[in-house]
């Protein structure tokens, strides 16, 4: 059997598909997602797939239900017409924010959506950024798991390198943060916040000397821009010259664009995991990095059977 590859996608990003096939020299395969009119998904793929190495490219974000739903459905039309082995590429990996129980009688929903994509077929998945690493340990199948610290990085020297801080916005994302100062050369520093309730928190105490740096605040995503905005006030009240923020995972909900624009972010820098649309030119403050080609490197990678950590930095 010829060892062909395919590349998919639904509705959720077809920019960022559309940029790794042109990495990749390959065109877009076909397949038609639309709804019923009650909403229903329906998936018809437009081409022969028997034997072949098919890739979904497929965000989970807004909204996040259908684009879900787009994705399991997709996978499972192909594995009903004999794709030799399915790869779901969710650069932005959504449900991920419930990975452990904090409380009494709530859900993990990330294990939840690792469950149903191995239900319906799914053979390997690839991600980027997930908001905790143990997610991987929720699939039986193997997971690429891609960070975007490579087009990161090289943003920060080009643009940014002036007297550096990196900033944790929470004790969570101490390791992550840690990482990117070491490669940097640069100062650590902590925000202790105190989160009252979901998409609301308070930043309380800057652990670490910010004064007359250039503060670097890093995060996995930014929903409704509360922590960041929220940090970076506390920066320039400790003294910081300037702050900007990293965010892989644009989810920019709610009164996030309104929070942005009236901050102390002088820019926000993220990648095309999720498509922006019209939130960009709402807030000039944003930069956007693609990542098509570190995706796209990566399924050429898994689809030759080569090694993928080459592209970890």
């Amino acid at each position: 059997m010829p060892n062909i590859m395919k590349v998919f996608t639904g509705n959720a990003n077809p920019e960022i598909a559309r940029e790794i096939c042109n990495y990749l020299d390959m065109p877009l395969s076909s397949a038609e997602v639309k709804k019923f009119s009650d909403g229903e998904i329906s998936v018809e793929i437009g081409e022969n797939v028997r034997g072949t190495d098919v890739f979904v490219i497929q965000p989970t974000c807004t909204p996040v239900n259908d684009h879900l739903m787009e994705l399991l459905i997709m996978i499972d039309a192909l594995r009903r017409a004999s794709a030799r082995r399915i790869t779901a590429v969710m650069p932005y990996y959504g449900y991920a924010r419930q990975d452990r129980k904090t409380r009494p009688r709530v859900p993990i929903t990330a294990k939840a959506v690792a469950e149903m994509l191995m239900a319906v077929g799914t053979r390997r998945a690839l991600c980027m950024d997930l908001h905790a690493s143990q997610i991987q340990g929720f699939f039986n199948i193997p997971v690429d798991h891609l960070y975007s610290s490579p087009v990161m990085l090289e943003y920060i020297r080009k643009n940014l390198d002036d007297d550096v801080v990196m900033v944790s916005p929470d004790a969570g994302g101490v390791e992550r943060t840690r990482a990117f100062a070491k490669r940097l050369n640069a100062d650590l520093a902590i925000i202790d916040k105190r989160r009252e309730r979901a998409n609301e928190c308070e930043a309380m105490n800057v652990i670490g000397n910010v004064k007359g740096k250039t503060a670097i605040l890093l995060d996995d995503m930014v929903d409704t821009a509360g922590t960041l905005c929220g940090a970076a006030a506390k920066l320039k009240e400790n003294g910081a010259k300037e702050v900007h923020a990293c965010c892989s995972h644009a989810v920019l909900s709610g009164p996030a664009l309104e929070r942005l624009n009236a901050s102390e972010i002088k820019s926000l820098v993220v990648t095309n995991s999720i498509p922006l649309r019209d939130k960009a030119e709402r807030c000039d403050r944003i930069v956007v990095l693609p990542v098509g080609e570190l995706l796209g490197e990566a399924i050429s990678r898994i689809h030759s059977e080569d090694s993928v950590s080459y592209l970890f930095v």
